[in-house]
């Protein structure tokens, strides 16, 4: 992880999360909560927001959100500051996955998810930031996905969103540096979470579970990490990618399955998975 110096306490910390009624999310939210943080969690699905909230207990708030509207985002931020006294974190982590044949997805499923994963996290910085600025503190958190990194079959929406979403949260830390503002990308492998249901994933890396990248995203509010991957080894991988040439590349993310995971799907597996995110 690249951090720069200076850990803080999360207790009293006011946090908001998006997609927060299952998966990473709740997740996030149980582990901040532990940790001593006010948190705000929001969900498309209200009720799961709200089971989500009353397991984990204390003053965890649940709120509806569509962060592809950007009304909708502007009355869950105050919504949150109402419940919280304020505002000093917003995690952008709600996404959906489709894969599989980049012509056999809907154009209804295509445009819904490219503005869940890339529009959402824009308009949650856009709702954020000016308050944030105006105080001269404040932390916004992406959730990316080592996906953003490197684009596989099958995967081509779900790639081009995670890098949109990587080159939002590298650019803003620019734009905005020196304002007090800090800004983290999280970059996980496959989690193990209903996004992946269907998927066998790789040879070579095994899944992580939703509780390690709480703990990530959780570390990095602390420490003011910059960019989190998850499992850890992901970063030295990616850097090592990066320097092979292309056709060593392509034998080897075809030799260890990476070029089929998301195109081998158990489709049986994933169908609940689809038909709720049809309806997100």
């Amino acid at each position: 992880m690249t951090a720069s110096t200076g850990a803080r306490t999360l207790s009293g910390k006011r946090i908001a999360i998006t997609g927060a009624g299952r998966g990473i999310g709740r997740a996030t939210a149980e582990e901040l909560h532990r940790r001593g943080a006010l948190v705000a969690i929001g969900d498309i699905d209200t009720d799961s927001a709200k089971d989500a909230a009353t397991a984990i207990g204390g003053d965890v708030s649940a709120h509806h959100i569509d962060v592809t509207d950007s009304e909708s985002f502007a009355a869950f931020l105050a919504d949150a500051k109402q419940a919280m006294g304020g505002l000093d974190v917003l995690i952008n982590n709600a996404g959906v996955m489709p894969i599989g044949h980049f012509l056999d997805i809907s154009e209804d499923t295509v445009r819904r998810a490219t503005e869940i994963n890339l529009l959402g996290p824009t308009l949650g910085m856009r709702a954020a930031l000016p308050d944030m600025l105006a105080e001269g503190r404040g932390h916004i958190v992406n959730v990316a996905s080592v996906a953003g990194k490197a684009a596989v079959p099958g995967g081509l929406y779900y790639c081009s969103h995670k890098a949109g979403v990587i080159a939002l949260t590298e650019g803003a830390r620019l734009e905005f540096g020196g304002r007090g503002i800090d800004f983290t990308c999280v970059m996980p492998s496959f989690t193990n979470t209903d996004l992946i249901a269907g998927t066998k994933g790789t040879k070579f890396l095994k899944n992580v579970e939703p509780e390690d990248v709480a703990k990530g995203i959780a570390d990095a509010i602390e420490h003011k990490h910059k960019d989190v991957y998850l499992p850890k080894s992901l970063r030295q991988i990616t850097f090592t990618q990066s320097l092979t040439g292309r056709r060593m590349r392509d034998f080897l993310n075809n030799k260890l399955g990476a070029y089929s995971t998301f195109l081998d799907i158990d489709q049986a597996g994933r169908a609940a998975y689809n038909d709720r995110i049809s309806k997100s």
